[in-house]
């Protein structure tokens, strides 16, 4: 049986983590196989190009070296370590995905979201996650859980406003797979809804 791909998204500092963190926890306490993921990164190929994205020297890469820089992790991870643990059934959790490029390259950058969906169908084989979670919470809030900040946390607040918006826009598009989770309520709140939204689901 094929495996379920599951997905946390939102922007820097609003717990995300935090909460794929938690549903990792919980799911393999329920005796489901899970891998626990993220991007940029996730395999050593990948962590290596997560390391020039990431790095605060490099202030002057290009918006479309970026966005190929994604797509070059994205594809490492997804043919190396997410497809082949969903094909063995088991419950996939990725700290990112897909609705992260659309909304730091395309609204953050003003790529053309359709140039970014074609070629990050391209790099994936088309594979989309089944659930998605969108951690939301007011960028200054999520800029000032932040001690240390890469190069894409340092951007301006107007940058991690706009990605905000274009989150919530990509979410109210696809009702179905992404559900909003208000971030500003207790960890364990945040975590018990997910898990009960995960469960009904499996």
């Amino acid at each position: 049986m094929e495996g379920i791909f599951i997905t946390f998204e939102g922007i820097e500092g609003c717990g995300k983590s935090t909460q794929a963190n938690l549903l990792y926890d919980f799911l393999t306490s329920k005796n489901i196989e899970c891998v626990l993921t993220h991007e940029p990164g996730g395999t050593p190929i990948s962590e290596k190009v997560r390391n020039i994205l990431l790095d605060n020297k490099n202030e002057e890469m290009d918006s479309l070296t970026e966005l190929f820089l994604y797509f070059a992790s994205r594809a490492q991870h997804t043919v190396e370590k997410i497809k082949p643990a969903l094909k063995s059934g088991k419950a996939v959790i990725s700290d990112r995905y897909f609705d992260s490029t659309l909304a730091y390259q395309g609204e953050g950058r003003n790529i053309p979201n359709q140039k970014i969906a074609e070629i990050n169908s391209f790099a994936t084989g088309g594979l989309i996650p089944v659930l998605t979670f969108l951690i939301d919470v007011p960028a200054e809030i999520g800029m000032n859980r932040l001690t240390t900040k890469d190069r894409i946390e340092k951007e301006s607040l107007e940058f991690h406003n706009r990605v905000r918006g274009s989150f919530l826009t990509i979410a109210r598009e696809n009702k179905e797979r992404i559900k909003i989770i208000d971030g500003m309520r207790p960890i364990e709140e945040i975590r018990k809804e997910i898990a009960s939204i995960v469960l009904n689901y499996i």
